[in-house]
């Protein structure tokens, strides 16, 4: 019996990845993080970001966290706010998936929605929630693009699990970036523990890291349909850290792959895990037959819905569509 959601948090499998595997000759295996309670790894960046704020005394009993965030962390939040007796302001840009925002007020946030502005504006997002945890008494901020909070916890938790659930025994990690929490913590403790293992970095479209990590210049170019990854800055979880692969994914490379896991292997993923099963396919195929390959299913396809799986708005942009209509469904009348 759990004692809280609490202890929900983390120990998620592994899954084979059928068709990635046999495509590749590779195993690639897929860490259910979509099985967290808040329904995304950002669970756990949310539980490190608290327990580190109530270690070093800044968030009291009672207090607010207040962050900046496109969707999952600031449902993480709250959901382990309300374990702990604290609350949430969460500020995020306007543009996000209808149904991400639902679950944030689901999850008893309190939510401020700003318009989109580039991170070098005082008007983005992630500075105007450092500015209202400023200037609300009892609120910290937590910062999880910059808090080294979030590496360390994935470091100690997500790293840690894949090392055991491999028995050590991987060849590659890869994943997309967000804050970079995911990767480099996970970097890390993977690198400690055999230095052979090849990080790789899973960049969609719009993103700045690719060409940060092959060119040493933080340049995009295009857009993605894709949430909540694709950063256009080295932040504070990137720092010091070294990629062995980077791969650049176009939403029409990984549209295809989430259709077919839906349809052959009952997964239905979001747009963040469908650029990491491309990316760790890429990664195979650099790599080589008889690998072992892991990455993030970061969250479930729900909260994407309106995108990933519309065709009228996926047609429009002269993307690939599911091979199942939607809009075609039938009503019947009792």
């Amino acid at each position: 019996m759990a004692a809280s959601i609490i202890d929900l948090i983390g120990n998620t499998p592994l899954i084979r990845l059928r068709a990635a595997s046999e495509a590749t000759g590779c195993e690639i295996l897929g860490k259910a993080e979509f099985l967290n309670p808040g329904g995304s790894v950002k669970d756990r960046t949310a539980l490190g970001l608290i327990r580190a704020s109530e270690a070093d005394g800044s968030l009291k009993p009672g207090g607010t966290i207040v962050e900046g965030t496109a969707g999952n962390t600031g449902i993480g939040l709250s959901l382990v706010a309300g374990a702990l007796g604290y609350s949430t302001l969460i500020v995020m840009p306007r543009g996000q998936s209808p149904a991400k925002r639902d679950a944030l007020i689901a999850a008893g946030a309190r939510i401020v929605e700003v318009d989109p502005a580039p991170y070098s504006s005082e008007h983005h997002f992630v500075h105007i929630s450092r500015r209202l945890a400023e200037d609300t008494p009892g609120a910290v901020w937590a910062g999880q693009f910059d808090n080294l909070a979030n590496k360390a916890f994935h470091a100690a938790t997500t790293g840690q699990e894949i090392l055991a659930q491999t028995n050590g025994q991987l060849d590659g990690f890869i994943c997309a970036v967000g804050t970079g929490g995911s990767l480099a913590g996970i970097a890390e403790t993977l690198k400690q523990a055999n230095p052979a293992i090849k990080i790789g970095l899973a960049d969609p479209t719009g993103g700045a890291l690719y060409s940060w990590y092959t060119h040493g210049v933080l340049k995009s170019a295009g857009g993605s349909i894709t949430e909540g990854i694709g950063v256009g800055r080295v932040t504070g979880q990137l720092q010091g850290l070294a990629i062995d692969h980077a791969y650049q994914i176009e939403d029409a490379e990984f549209l295809p792959l989430l259709f077919n896991l839906i349809r052959h292997e009952g997964l239905s993923l979001g747009g963040s895990a469908g650029v990491n099963v491309a990316g760790a396919i890429r990664m195979a195929r650099t790599l080589g037959p008889g690998k072992t390959i892991v990455t993030l299913l970061c969250d479930g396809g729900a909260r994407y819905a309106g995108r990933l799986f519309n065709k009228s708005f996926l047609t429009a942009r002269g993307l690939p569509t599911p091979p199942w209509d939607a809009e075609s469904a039938v009503s019947v009348s009792a």
